[in-house]
């Protein structure tokens, strides 16, 4: 007898790009809950094998990795069907991995492109159509894509990301609404600048390009857009990712939860 969703409680957990940044900030809160874990990055297995040792020291009851290629929508499918047959099931996807390129529309390279099109937006339309028949069919899941602030509001010289995320909200609603008679539920995360390696390699370009430092940059980015003047913590995402699995978060789905500090109050 199934379990009905608003009672059962998350147990197996599959993140795309966790070994670092936000997507590992919520691969050591779902550990830290005890849940089985299926990492993604591009690393060499060998290379990753201490973190996935402090993830079970950490509580996780298993943890496997899986360095799929995210441009690669098959590869993206395969890693979903490695995840269900290592942990025995697949109750949570989190779509987190992400690219960036910064340039002006008409110098934009067409490669770069379609590579951010096809790791932000295409990899997560893959790993969710592998996933829904797997969740719907055991009856509970949770899709949470982590979006971004970019999902709703747009920047200039990033057309590519802007698209793709705006495109990730939708593609977000649209899965929520066809699981709606369903234990599935589909919801976004999108947070402001958050100092990931992503945002690292922003700031490092414009304190060349303008000669300030690093220090200064950092600072002059994040008070641009975000009210606060304080860059988003990678553990708010996680706490977020993690509450959206809870059973008092059954009835939410085709939600995005903006943590911004205040950039889309204005």
């Amino acid at each position: 007898m199934q379990q009905h969703t608003s009672q059962r409680q998350a147990q197996s957990v599959m993140i795309t790009g966790a070994s670092s940044g936000i997507g590992l900030a919520i691969a050591r809160a779902f550990a830290s809950a005890g849940c089985h874990l299926m990492i993604g990055g591009r690393e060499a297995p060998e290379e990753v094998q201490t973190l996935l040792t402090e993830l079970s020291i950490e509580g996780a009851k298993s943890v496997h990795y899986n360095n799929a290629d995210m441009a690669d929508g098959e590869a993206v499918r395969a890693m979903v069907a490695a995840a269900r047959h290592q942990m025995g099931s697949l109750d949570v996807l989190v779509n987190n991995a992400g690219i960036q390129h910064v340039a002006p529309v008409e110098d934009f390279p067409a490669n770069a492109w379609q590579q951010v099109i096809d790791i932000n937006l295409s990899a997560p339309f893959h790993a969710i159509g592998a996933a829904v028949p797997l969740m719907r069919d055991q009856g509970f899941g949770r899709i949470i894509n982590i979006a971004s602030v970019h999902g709703l509001v747009a920047s200039v010289h990033k057309s590519a990301y802007v698209a793709a995320k705006h495109g990730l909200v939708g593609l977000t609603k649209t899965v929520a609404l066809e699981l709606a008679r369903t234990p599935v539920t589909c919801n976004a995360i999108c947070p402001a600048w958050v100092r990931t390696p992503l945002v690292e390699a922003q700031i490092e370009k414009r304190a060349a390009d303008s000669g300030r430092s690093i220090a200064e940059e950092a600072d002059l980015l994040v008070s641009e857009k975000q009210p606060t003047g304080r860059f988003v913590q990678p553990d708010d995402i996680a706490q977020m990712a993690l509450y959206l699995t809870q059973p008092a978060a059954s009835s939410i789905s085709g939600s995005s939860f903006t943590l911004d500090g205040g950039w889309t109050a204005q």
